[in-house]
């Protein structure tokens, strides 16, 4: 990391907080760290595993990820970490499509898994992509953190830090959605879908290494809670603090209740 850039580092429990001074700033230095784990882990192993979110909050990371040079991105599986349930396949909300536009198509990947939103099955999906989550363990989870503290789909009221389960199908509550029209992905709450897939919190903290990207003024309530508040459901989020390898980069704004 360029420590110039940093505006402050800070730690809470276990994670590891860095504040950047602008949203181009923390996306960009997001990206320098990714891509040095990535080929860190490279010279040691053949493949490497990899989760992504999709939001308006990665768009400055993904974008800059794409274009560093020396990863072999061929001996990369990548997966996404959550799908909503019932938007046509061509929709532009769904977060596969985001990805594609943003970063998988643009590179070579050795695989991309992606979530169908139209299974036959709802049960059959997550069994499914849940089986491609356990074939064997996730080394980079590069996430994001919403409004009400959700990691994922998993918003307070379905959030579970002990899930058996890897994948499963969520109700979304209205904060969820409406953020989703605050982020313009919707123009209407009306038109974001209720249900969505996700992958579980322990699915996603099972992961060697998380990066946590997360701009804007209107993740400060929440980042702040992640920080100091108690551990709990109540803002899931907050597991993140007991990951031992675990990175959040922030930008003035979305700090702006910690600094």
């Amino acid at each position: 990391m360029n420590s110039k850039d940093s505006v402050e580092t800070l730690q809470a429990d276990k994670l590891i907080i860095r504040i950047y001074s602008d949203r181009e700033t923390m996306g960009r230095q997001a990206a320098v760290e990714v891509s040095n784990k990535i080929k860190t882990l490279l010279s040691k192993q053949d493949n490497v595993r990899m989760i992504f979110a999709a939001a308006p909050s990665q768009s400055e990371f993904l974008s800059r990820l794409s274009e560093i040079n020396g990863i072999d991105w061929s001996r990369i599986t990548a997966f996404h970490m959550d799908e909503y349930i019932g938007l046509t396949q061509n929709a532009e909300q769904l977060f596969g499509n985001y990805l594609n536009e943003r970063i998988f198509n643009k590179i070579n990947f050795e695989k991309v898994h992606y979530i169908n939103s139209n299974p036959e099955s709802l049960d059959g999906e997550c069994g499914r992509y849940s089986a491609l989550i356990d074939k064997a363990p996730i080394d980079i989870v590069c996430l994001g953190i919403g409004e009400n503290g959700h990691l994922a789909f998993n918003d307070p009221h379905s959030a579970d830090f002990d899930d058996p389960r890897l994948v499963k199908v969520v109700e979304l509550d209205e904060l969820c959605r409406q953020q989703q029209v605050n982020d313009k992905c919707f123009s209407l709450l009306e038109d974001v879908p209720e249900r969505a897939i996700t992958l579980t919190i322990p699915a996603l903290i099972s992961a060697g290494s998380l990066f946590i990207v997360v701009p804007g003024g209107q993740k400060a309530n929440a980042v702040y809670d992640t920080v100091n508040g108690e551990i709990k459901t109540g803002c899931p989020a907050s597991i993140l603090r007991k990951h031992k390898n675990a990175l959040l980069f922030l930008d003035r704004d979305s700090a702006s209740k910690l600094i």
